[in-house]
């Protein structure tokens, strides 16, 4: 932005400058804006001409603002540099662009009290709604921004109610995938570097893992050694091999909650020069962009990122659109493993 002489920004220029450089009324360079059929070809390149000199950029806030016509959503997820709501967000942003919504995001870092003061703010923005995924503990602070007529749906995750749509995918389902890859290849004591069980996606991924290793024949007991890491990243990845290599009897192989998780575990077994997989075999879950950039490619279980966010969107869009004719839904995808040099040599 241009400034004067003592530093200060510019006054942005109005539609009232432009008509007064074009020698037309505002209600003409409106209509330029707004419904250029009605203006001659003329008179529209007049208008058009001012514009350009003045550099004028509507303020499109204002005007809905004034119409009542505000696009704005809001998404808030666990956490935006986690690789995996990234790309899901890209499909919240494609099919919200189709409809001109803009998009406000935000992470809640697992902390309910934070995502709970983004749904205020959001509201004081005018979202007309909101795509979330729910922190730890209670959804009370988004049943009562609902309850005020903000349309919501759960992100990666299952709705409880039949009046909330979800888009989710089988969690359960998806660390079996990676716990019956691991034992076919004859692993037979197996780590496994969790989160906390209060959020949904590490108990739901446990109980793939409980399920699997029983399903294979084998007790959990002596089959399964659990770490619990603080943070879903890759230090809290590196902080839980750690714990894994100091174990008496090592496992052979690693199932991660998340392939963060699982870039801290590869860099903490190349720090023990604990060769992967011929001594240690890694399996990740999200199957993110680097999964298959790393040094030794990353086996994980895959889930539709892309079309995660797409899809809580498009659910959003018609909630709104459709309004009581609306029929609420829950969406769960279904993941697929990825096999790669970490969990097999002839990948």
């Amino acid at each position: 932005m241009a400034t004067t002489t003592r530093g200060r920004a510019e006054r942005r220029p109005s539609i009232t400058d432009v008509a007064k450089r074009a020698g037309v009324s505002v209600g003409t360079v409106s209509n330029v804006l707004n419904r250029p059929d009605q203006v001659t070809p003329a008179t529209r390149d007049r208008v058009q001409a001012a514009i350009d000199e003045l550099q004028f950029v509507r303020n499109a806030s204002a005007r809905q603002l004034r119409a009542g016509t505000i696009q704005t959503v809001g998404a808030i997820v666990l956490d935006i540099a986690n690789p995996f709501f990234t790309e899901v967000a890209r499909g919240v942003e494609d099919r919200l662009a189709a409809e001109d919504y803009t998009l406000m995001l935000s992470s809640s870092d697992e902390d309910p009290e934070r995502e709970s003061r983004y749904l205020r703010l959001f509201e004081e923005h005018g979202v007309q709604g909101v795509m979330v995924t729910p922190s730890a503990g209670s959804i009370d602070a988004l049943l009562a921004a609902r309850d005020r007529g903000v349309d919501v749906v759960l992100l990666d995750a299952t709705s409880p109610f039949d009046d909330i749509s979800s888009v989710a995918v089988d969690d359960v389902r998806g660390a079996a995938l990676a716990i019956e890859h691991l034992v076919a290849l004859g692993h037979r004591r197996i780590a496994f570097v969790n989160g906390p069980l209060s959020i949904r996606q590490c108990a739901d991924r446990r109980a793939g893992v409980l399920q699997a290793l029983l399903a294979a024949g084998l007790d959990p007991e002596r089959a399964l050694v659990e770490v619990t890491i603080g943070s879903l990243n890759a230090d809290g990845g590196e902080e839980g091999i750690a714990r894994v290599l100091d174990e008496s009897d090592r496992p052979t192989a690693v199932f991660c909650v998340n392939d963060l998780a699982a870039l801290g575990v590869l860099r903490g077994l190349r720090a023990r020069d604990v060769a992967v997989p011929a001594e240690m075999a890694v399996v990740g879950y999200d199957d993110v962009t680097f999964a298959s950039m790393l040094t030794v490619p990353l086996t994980s279980v895959r889930q539709p990122t892309h079309q995660l966010g797409w899809t809580a969107a498009d659910l959003l869009l018609r909630q709104r659109t459709e309004g009581e004719r609306f029929q609420h839904q829950r969406v769960q995808f279904q993941p697929e493993l990825v096999v790669r040099g970490s969990s097999d040599p002839n990948a």
